[in-house]
């Protein structure tokens, strides 16, 4: 690569469009076996071909995961699995476990392989031997400071590419390597099952007294102790780049593809402001607001400035959500922006369109048409034709969104 790369993630093909048009560079996703989320919808090997000749046609990367660790019965399916990958031309493969990586190796020497995160790479001599056996990249554990970061790219080959986790969920155990949610559930996190138990709410219970819960803190109501925060890292591109980081990696291959649009298109825009003059980069105001915008737990930033002290959020485990999407832009034309509907609204309400690439335009919606150009009030009816008057122009698959309510602990990330 010649610059940093911005990677979204793409659960399906709805998910997938959305990262194409709002400026990924790479789009990670998975197949229907041997990927780390086994909840969301995945593609399977006609949308997988669809998805790389779309991307590619679009001149981005598509990644396939292949980042569980398969137990005995599932060795016998990875062949066919990477024959399939190989086979739909995807540019790399996100690998977990020695035995995958091997075979890969053997059967598909041309592939590119990126070791997962959840190889747990803590320093530049693990890097190196997994460079030495022909990995392409390193996704580094997330445990890791921008200093330990830096010391890895300073001390491992300039062709090695390095990729972090710039924003999204985080996991509580190291690595995102963890067995809560199997030993509760029987669902094993290391091959794409996880629950989230380290989400929920506890208390202690006595043996003897089954029916009365204690806090496990002094607060009366009780902790989530294990509840992390979301990581946000959109203040520090400037950093990140300088410690050597050359991929920006966003989790979310199980969220919105609204989520998708609005953080990769956050990024986007910040990594374009910092590559347009790195030695005077300032992140506009505008971009920073855009990542609290969509569905979030409260924002952190990890590991990366030295012991993360407030990554833990004990109150609950729930997601801050001020904005929901009201309509798509289908086209404009003649001084209106035509469109479908996604959620209800009225005439009157402030909405805000978010177009790629753009600063979004915030207006009152007014003199609103359904698609047979009748006046209307309100846009209420799922996936109904609307228009309304603007004397701007947008693109194919513009948002538009509607701002409900105020974070009342403002724009804070610890």
């Amino acid at each position: 690569m010649t610059r940093p790369e911005v990677l979204a993630p793409a659960g399906d093909p709805e998910r997938l469009r959305a990262a194409l048009d709002f400026g990924a560079d790479a789009v990670y996703l998975g197949g229907q076996m041997f990927g780390m989320r086994q909840g969301a919808p995945n593609f399977d090997s006609a949308a997988l071909h669809e998805a790389v000749a779309l991307a590619h046609a679009r001149g981005v990367r598509v990644y396939l995961t292949v980042n569980t660790l398969p137990r005995n019965g599932e060795i016998a399916l990875l062949p066919a699995f990477i024959a399939e990958a190989v086979d739909a031309g995807v540019d790399a493969m996100i690998v977990a476990d020695l035995g995958v990586f091997s075979m890969i190796r053997k059967l598909a020497p041309d592939m590119a392989i990126h070791m997962s995160t959840q190889t747990g790479i803590v320093n530049y001599a693990s890097a190196n031997v997994l460079y030495e056996m022909g990995a392409r990249r390193v996704v580094l554990a997330r445990e890791l400071s921008l200093e330990e970061i830096a010391e890895i790219r300073r001390n491992t080959p300039p062709d090695l590419e390095i990729e972090v986790f710039v924003h999204g969920a985080m996991c509580v155990s190291f690595s995102g390597r963890c067995l809560l949610s199997a030993y509760l559930l029987d669902r094993d996190p290391n091959r794409g099952a996880c629950a989230q138990p380290c989400r929920w709410k506890y208390a202690l219970v006595e043996e003897k007294r089954p029916d009365m819960p204690l806090p496990i803190e002094e607060a009366p109501e009780g902790t989530y102790i294990l509840n992390a925060r979301d990581m946000c890292m959109i203040d520090h591109i400037d950093k990140l780049a300088e410690a050597g980081v050359t991929s920006f990696k966003i989790e979310g291959r199980a969220k919105s593809a609204y989520y998708v649009s609005v953080v990769t298109n956050a990024y986007r825009m910040a990594m374009d402001h910092y590559l347009a003059d790195p030695d005077h980069y300032e992140l506009p105001q505008w971009i920073r607001e855009e990542v609290f915008k969509v569905s979030h737990r409260r924002y952190c930033t990890g590991f990366f400035f030295g012991h993360p002290n407030a990554c833990q959020y004990y109150e609950d485990s729930g997601y801050i959500s001020t904005c929901r999407v009201v309509g798509v832009v289908e086209r404009c034309e003649g001084g209106r922006v035509y469109a479908t509907q996604r959620g209800r609204f009225f005439d009157g309400d402030t909405i805000e369109i978010l177009a790629p690439g753009q600063r979004p335009v915030s207006l009152t919606a007014h003199d609103l048409w359904d698609g047979d150009g009748q006046p209307v009030t309100t846009v209420n009816r799922a996936m109904m034709p609307f228009s309304f008057p603007c004397d701007q122009t947008f693109p194919p698959n513009t948002l538009i969104r509607i701002a409900e309510g105020e974070d009342t602990e403002g724009r804070e990330i610890q």
